[in-house]
């Protein structure tokens, strides 16, 4: 057997081990990558350790640090407290907040689990009071999270444009940013259309902001059996459902706390000036604003090194470390190869986006980010077709499958679901949902991003 066939049945074996058992792909990987570059390709340790991305290590250690020590020092509290202040009255607007404050979240760096975890029982609460529809709710928090996912500086962008950045291709982050972000605002139209949004448009509530705190009161999955929580403010844990007072520190009007906030807010800012605006590397500029913000604020960064997405940084190290084995085997060059024999560059790329929706929906979309665009890269090198309106098609379909039950996001928003709401028929319809995504995702992206030949 060749090393390409190998390699590639290598890869596929982790996928299907990190899906049906509680194994890190990324630890996977890095088995993989140790056992075919010795054993097959007679690699030393040395030349497989040489394909470990340093720099991406950084950056997602870095922008993760820095969200950690933003959720501890009470600053995402006060950015969401901010947005529901801008809702007034107005039911209808509810579910836009909640896809907007997702959005900003993950464009500033955090995981988009991460965001769907602060955001979804906050958001699932006000749809039982106040009768929104929970799937129209719960989908606008999961499509604002990948509506931000692709900013140069969060993590699905960095790992996107940071493997691009090692390849010959023309690419254009902004475009990637843009396609993600339009792509899902679209839905989010399709959706707040579809379910009910228009009847909320007549609806209106009175002082809203002081029944946000009240809704925070509602339990979570993590606490449902228990009794109400005292309220802390806005944000939650990290990782998975937990009890919706969060792990947060809650703002609070006294200087002393909001000196940090504000200095918070400057260094984002700072960030995007720094790392877009002059081309500073991303990691280096995250972690130092991360460091100022720990100096200013030393209580602020206590716990906020374990809130660093360690699990994500050994997928993604992983995961390239392997591909860069991959290359060495040749399978780049075989798969692509295999790929332009089809004659139909379209149909190829059409190929492409829905393999990555489909493994996707039950897998990692940062994993099948990292394996297929490396993959991906050779056939696109010919210039047959546009690199950059694949890149961005398989980008979209890749993750906006991430509503499916099976997924981090879609499992968040049913753990979270309302009290008053039947837990098996929204499991179906979250099921339903995502099976519509997987099938019409990938084309619609592809007719958008890549027929056209615009990008």
């Amino acid at each position: 057997m060749s090393a390409p066939v190998l390699s590639i049945i290598i890869l596929a074996a982790m996928f299907l081990l990190a899906t049906v058992l509680p194994l890190n792909m990324g630890a996977l990987a890095f088995v993989g990558a140790f056992l075919l570059g010795t054993v097959v390709l007679g690699m030393s340790t040395t030349d497989i350790l040489a394909n470990f991305p340093g720099g991406l290590f950084l950056t997602i250690v870095g922008v993760t640090y820095l969200f950690a020590i933003a959720q501890n020092n009470g600053t995402i509290d006060l950015l969401v407290r901010g947005a529901v202040r801008m809702v007034g009255s107005r039911v209808a607007l509810i579910p836009w907040v909640m896809f907007a404050i997702t959005a900003v979240i993950t464009a500033v760096g955090a995981l988009s689990p991460a965001a769907v975890a602060i955001i979804a029982p906050i958001a699932l609460s006000f749809a039982g009071k106040y009768k929104i529809n929970p799937l129209l709710m719960g989908m606008m928090v999961i499509h604002g999270a990948q509506a931000g996912g692709f900013s140069p500086i969060a993590v699905y962008g960095v790992t996107v444009n940071g493997i691009l950045a090692k390849t010959d291709l023309d690419f254009s982050p902004t475009a990637l940013f843009l396609s993600s972000l339009v792509f899902n605002l679209i839905i989010a139209v399709v959706l707040f259309v579809v379910l009910g949004g228009r009847k909320l448009l007549s609806s209106r509530v009175g002082h809203f902001v002081e029944q946000a705190a009240e809704a925070r009161m509602s339990v979570s999955v993590g606490a449902k059996a228990g009794s109400d929580v005292p309220f802390k403010g806005f944000g939650s844990g990290m990782y998975g459902p937990r009890d919706p007072a969060g792990d947060g520190v809650a703002a609070t009007k006294e200087r002393s706390e909001r000196i940090p906030q504000l200095v918070t807010i400057a260094g984002l800012i700072a960030l995007a000036v720094i790392a877009l605006g002059f081309k500073v590397d991303v990691g280096f500029v995250s972690i130092t604003i991360a460091i100022v913000l720990a100096l200013v604020s030393p209580a602020a960064q206590k716990g906020a090194i374990n809130k660093i997405s360690w699990s994500t940084v050994l997928l993604i190290c992983g995961m390239l470390t392997f591909v860069g084995v991959l290359e060495e085997a040749g399978t780049i060059e075989f798969v692509s190869n295999g790929v332009a024999g089809m004659g139909m560059p379209l149909l190829a790329a059409l190929l492409i986006c829905y393999i990555g929706a489909v493994v996707s929906a039950f897998a990692s979309s940062t994993a099948i980010l990292a394996a297929l665009i490396p993959l991906a890269v050779p056939f696109l090198s010919t210039g047959e077709i546009g690199a950059v309106g694949v890149i961005c098609a398989l980008a979209v379909a890749s993750t906006i499958v991430d509503v499916s039950p099976f997924s981090t996001n879609g499992a968040l928003v049913l753990a979270n679901a309302p009290e008053s709401v039947d837990k098996d028929r929204f499991y179906k319809q979250i099921l339903g949902y995502s099976g519509v995504v997987i099938v019409a995702g990938p084309v619609l992206a592809w007719l958008a991003l890549v027929v056209p030949g615009w990008l």
